[in-house]
């Protein structure tokens, strides 16, 4: 998911960074979750014992505050590593045969699955869990909605819900053999008893180890007016989460585990989502005269009846599914793509609406540009299609989603290229296409460990950034009519709004149990800024074949923070660089605070002092000796340095240099520079509070400089790290105008949100 139009923008000052918070979601104190209470909406949902029975095999439930785990996978984990010499590309444990039919007018679908599930584990199953994600949105009294009401944050935009905008999913019927399956609604989290997002089936026969069983599901849903992530705008519908998806049984030796436990979590307001691989075989039909768009390949041509037309679509090697349908959009805009002549094709289509027709190009250039950069710094793309959706007006909520093979843009009614909506058009189609890698590929489990995939994705989104020679644009009329500077560097830009001054939770803390909105939403700077110093210790070449090995090995298996840790430790062979940032950042919340605290540059004049020297024995030297000695010296060195600088003179300068440390210790370099061009160079290693460093040089001390290769982002305040010994108020004066510049356009941002 992209924060879509906040744009990681935050702060240069305390103005910026209270208007970065009014554009991150609002952000403030998050209040306690544990006093909600029951909706004042009722829900549309079948009805539940009052009491849930315990399971029938005793497999438990992750915790509801699962988060990383610093122990890593097994080698054997999720079937161990895939191969190019294997029938399938993922160890595929679940398949999905859904025949959906939607009523665009009320806005509904009417659904038939055949859930096929496999027992990975080496004990029989009586009881599976369930995702219903679309109850997150069946009234007030779900955790989704909860959490957001108690929260007191607007979700990314903030759509108001009205009535007759709420929706739902119900199982009308479910069967195993023929046999009737019993379901409870649970809430693993602790969540209100209101929250229906997760249900128990106690199945009728037991699924042996390594057997498998199919699940007759009948269903019906109702699409909530896009608020997040899924729903319709008038005769737009984009379908996501919207069917009953199994959760994910995990097996010891995964994610530090030591006995199996299905990992189900509720539909929390800033989680996503986890799911085994499987594959997917989907009919949909529509009104004829709608355009859809889906996850994977159509099969055939499609087939009308009455008035309706059924198209298929099957994709295998995927852990979810997701599609949209409007009467509105345009001709589609398509291209193919091959990472190298012998490789198999890629199409790639492009979904909009016509008032964002200029949306498309763009949309279009930035996927094949994205299909190239991963496939050439990560690995090769493994599927044949690709499909963008640029959304409606008014739908924006519906805009910035990924899914496999399957991702909604942006939208703008002016994205011209050199501006601010251009660029973002451009970073959020990157975005979205780049959790097809992080979310989809390697499948990460985005509730328990977001880091892995909004973290680490937007770090490689802004590597593309960077590598393509792409500025973020700070432009005004008035400031481009002065010739002042109007861009930033992409990764300059993100660290702003990384909440580092005081971060309250570690990176690898699960996305629900978090301070507030803003601390979910650091993960997406913080670990861009975090694996950005990793990259400049590692250096860039290295940073890449590590990640690279880490795709290779991971790919449709499920890593988890440990497994990511130590596979960039093996492949970069440098486990305490990799060690440190991982201890600071991810599994700690730790401020880097380091600054020049003083800076001073003085001759080294003769003291006054007594001599023995001389046939009169002891000597008093008087101040007024030294001074005139002082001043013969300075008469006899100027007339023989006619020419020489202000400064110059016949006495050494000592140059002293404090630093001083706010936050944890980080390797730094300080960097003195002198008037003659010479630069002295000190290592600050240690853990200490504080550093002098004196030096005594002909030359005066110009200016002062802690990390002067930038390798340390998560430092607070980067301005504080460089003195000079005079004021310099040209660096002040351009700040000054470029965040003017700032702030007029995170104003304009705010209103668009």
């Amino acid at each position: 998911m992209s924060r879509r139009k906040t744009l990681q923008i935050g702060g240069l000052s305390a103005l910026l960074i209270v208007v970065a918070g009014v554009v991150w979601w609002k952000t403030r104190d998050p209040g306690d979750l544990s006093t909600a209470t029951s909706a004042s909406v009722v829900p549309v949902v079948a009805p539940a014992a009052s009491a849930v029975p315990p399971s029938l095999d005793g497999i438990p439930l992750a915790t509801a505050d699962a988060a990383f785990v610093t122990v890593p996978s097994a080698a054997n984990a999720w079937g161990g590593p895939r191969t190019d010499q294997q029938a399938t590309l993922s160890d595929r444990v679940v398949e999905y045969r859904i025949e959906a039919k939607l009523d665009p007018d009320k806005h509904t679908l009417d659904g038939r699955q055949q859930l096929t599930w496999r027992n990975r584990s080496a004990v029989p199953v009586r009881s599976v869990y369930v995702h219903l994600y679309l109850n997150a949105f069946e009234g007030q009294g779900s955790t989704f909605m909860t959490e957001k009401r108690r929260l007191g944050f607007g979700f990314r935009s903030d759509v108001d819900v009205k009535d007759g905008d709420w929706g739902h999913i119900q199982m009308t019927s479910v069967k195993q053999a023929g046999q009737a399956v019993p379901w409870h609604f649970v809430q693993p989290d602790g969540g209100p008893s209101t929250d229906h997002t997760v249900v128990r089936m106690d199945l009728p026969q037991a699924v042996a180890p390594g057997a498998s069983t199919a699940l007759n599901i009948d269903f019906n849903a109702k699409l909530p007016r896009v608020l997040a992530r899924t729903g319709h705008f008038g005769s737009f519908h984009l379908v996501g989460q919207w069917f009953p998806k199994i959760a994910v049984l995990e097996l010891p030796g995964e994610r530090g585990l030591t006995a199996p436990r299905w990992n189900a979590h509720e539909f929390h307001m800033h989680s996503e989502f986890f799911a085994d691989y499987g594959l997917f075989d989907v009919a949909i039909t529509v009104p004829k005269g709608y355009r859809v768009g889906a996850t994977g390949e159509p099969q055939g041509a499609p087939v009308e009846q009455d008035g309706w037309v059924t198209q298929r679509f099957v994709q295998g090697d995927v852990h979810d599914f997701a599609w949209t349908a409007d009467k509105r959009f345009a001709e589609p805009l398509t291209a193919t793509w091959r990472h190298a002549p012998d490789a198999p094709e890629v199409k790639v289509t492009v979904l909009f609406p016509p008032e964002y027709a200029q949306n498309a190009q763009p949309v279009l250039k930035a996927t094949l540009d994205s299909l190239t950069y991963f496939s050439d710094t990560l690995g090769r793309y493994p599927y044949k299609t690709v499909t963008a959706v640029v959304p409606p007006w008014n739908a924006e909520e519906a805009g910035g989603m990924e899914y496999p093979t399957f991702f909604t843009a942006s939208s703008y009614a002016n994205s011209d290229a050199g501006t601010m909506n251009g660029y973002q058009l451009d970073f959020v189609t990157i975005h979205e296409f780049g959790h097809g890698y992080f979310y989809g590929i390697l499948g990460s489990n985005e509730f328990e460990e977001p880091m892995l995939d909004e973290g680490l994705n937007e770090y490689w989104n802004l590597r593309m950034i960077r590598d393509r020679g792409q500025q973020i644009p700070l432009t005004t009329a008035f400031l481009r009519k002065l010739g002042l500077g109007s861009q930033i560097d992409a990764f300059a830009f993100e660290r702003l709004q990384g909440v580092l001054g005081e971060p309250l939770d570690p990176l690898g803390a699960n996305s629900w149990h978090r301070h507030s909105s803003g601390s979910y939403g650091s993960v997406y700077a913080r670990t861009a800024s975090a694996m950005r110093d990793l990259e400049a210790q590692l250096g860039k070449e290295a940073t890449e074949k590590a990640f690279k090995a880490y795709y290779q090995t991971w790919k449709f298996r499920h890593p988890g923070i440990a497994d990511l840790q130590a596979s960039l430790s093996q492949s970069s062979g440098k486990p305490d660089v990799v060690a440190a940032i991982f201890n600071r950042h991810v599994y700690a919340a730790s401020r880097v605070d380091d600054r020049i605290e003083k800076i001073v540059s003085e001759e080294e004049l003769p003291l006054q002092a007594g001599t023995s020297a001389g046939p009169g024995g002891w000597k008093e030297l008087t101040s007024e000796d030294v001074d005139k000695r002082v001043s013969e010296l300075r008469k006899a060195w100027k007339k023989a340095n006619p020419n020489a600088k202000k400064d110059d003179g016949p006495f050494p300068w000592r140059s002293t240099v404090e630093v001083r440390r706010a936050g944890i210790a980080v390797p730094q370099t300080v960097v003195l520079r002198f008037e003659d061009g010479t630069v002295e160079r000190f290592s600050w290693a240690d853990d200490s509070r504080w550093k002098r460093f004196s030096v005594v040089k002909p030359a005066k001390l110009v200016s002062a400089e802690l990390d002067p290769l930038k390798q340390n982002l998560m430092d607070t305040r980067l301005l504080d790290n460089g003195r000079t010994v005079k004021a310099d108020r040209v660096a002040s004066t351009r700040w000054t105008l470029e965040g003017a510049s700032l702030i007029h356009t995170l104003f304009a941002l705010v209103a668009t949100l």
